[in-house]
C-alpha cells in the first residue's frame, strides 16, 4: 500500500502529508509533455489480485464514477484517440486495465463506480477487487480521482476519499469536463471541492481542472504526474 510518507502501511490516523513539488515552470509542463508523448502500451486487464503486472514502475491509477469522463482524459493525457475505450453505457470498464508508459510510468484505469444499473453481484466483485488492489499494490504513487464539474462531489466519490484517507493513498481530486459549466457555476465547484480536500488527510493540495475537449489542464496534470515517473531520458 502506497504511503504520502514513502513508507508501507500505518494505522489509519496519520499526519496529514506534506507536498512540496516543484513549481510548474517550462521545463516541468515540458517535461511532462515529452513523457506523455512516448509509446503508451497496454499491458493486460485484471480481475485478480494474482493477474496484476509486475509492481516495478511508479503507479498513478485513475478512478472515478461511471461517465465521468476517465477514458478521455486518459486519450488526452497520452495524445491517443482510443488508448481507453469511451463508451455511451456507463459502468463498461469491468476490470482494472494497465498501461506502460515509455517504460517510465505505469497507468492503471480502475473500474467506474456509481452506477445503479450494473448487476449488484458485479458492483461487488468490482468493490473487492479495487479495495485489494489500493491495499496491495506497493508501487501506488497516487490516484486520480476524478469529479465531473457539473456535479461536484457526490456521496459516492466521499466514500472512496474516505478508504483513500484509510489506506493511506495519495489522492489528487481531478474536475472533469470543465467545458461543459459556465464559469460562475465552475468557481463555485472549485472552491467548494477545494474547502472539502482540505479537510482530507491523504487529500493532495492541488486541484487540478480539466476538460478533455478543450485540453483545459491537461499540460499542468502532465507535469504534475511526470515528478513521480522513473527517472529516464525524456527525449
Amino acid at each position: 500500500m502506497s504511503e504520502p510518507a514513502g513508507g508501507h502501511g500505518g494505522p489509519p490516523e496519520f499526519e496529514k502529508p506534506k507536498f512540496e513539488e516543484p513549481p510548474l515552470d517550462e521545463a516541468a509542463l515540458e517535461a511532462g509533455r515529452l513523457l506523455f508523448a512516448k509509446e503508451c502500451t497496454f499491458l493486460k486487464g485484471v480481475v485478480a489480485l494474482d493477474g496484476m503486472p509486475p509492481d516495478d514502475l511508479p503507479e498513478i491509477a485513475f478512478a472515478g464514477r461511471s461517465n465521468v469522463g476517465k477514458s478521455s482524459l486518459l486519450n488526452a493525457l497520452t495524445g491517443r484517440k482510443r488508448l481507453a475505450r469511451t463508451s455511451n453505457t456507463p459502468g463498461r470498464t469491468r476490470e482494472i486495465n494497465f498501461f506502460d508508459l515509455g517504460g517510465r510510468l505505469m497507468l492503471a484505469d480502475l473500474p467506474g463506480y456509481g452506477y445503479a444499473k450494473a448487476p449488484k453481484t458485479q458492483v461487488r466483485g468490482w468493490t473487492v477487487l479495487v479495495h485489494d488492489y489500493l491495499a496491495g499494490r506497493t508501487s501506488l504513487r497516487r490516484l486520480c480521482l476524478l469529479i465531473d464539474a457539473r456535479h461536484g462531489i457526490k456521496d459516492s466519490d466521499r466514500a472512496i476519499m474516505e478508504l483513500l484517507d484509510t489506506a493511506a493513498v495519495v489522492y489528487q481530486t481531478v474536475l472533469t469536463k470543465a467545458d461543459k459549466v459556465k464559469a460562475p457555476a465552475l468557481e463555485t465547484c472549485i472552491a467548494r471541492t477545494t474547502a472539502e480536500i482540505t479537510g482530507h488527510v491523504a487529500a493532495h493540495p492541488v486541484l487540478a481542472v480539466t476538460s478533455a475537449v478543450k485540453r483545459t489542464g491537461i499540460a499542468e496534470l502532465r507535469a504534475g504526474l511526470a515528478m513521480l515517473a522513473a527517472p529516464g531520458k525524456l527525449s
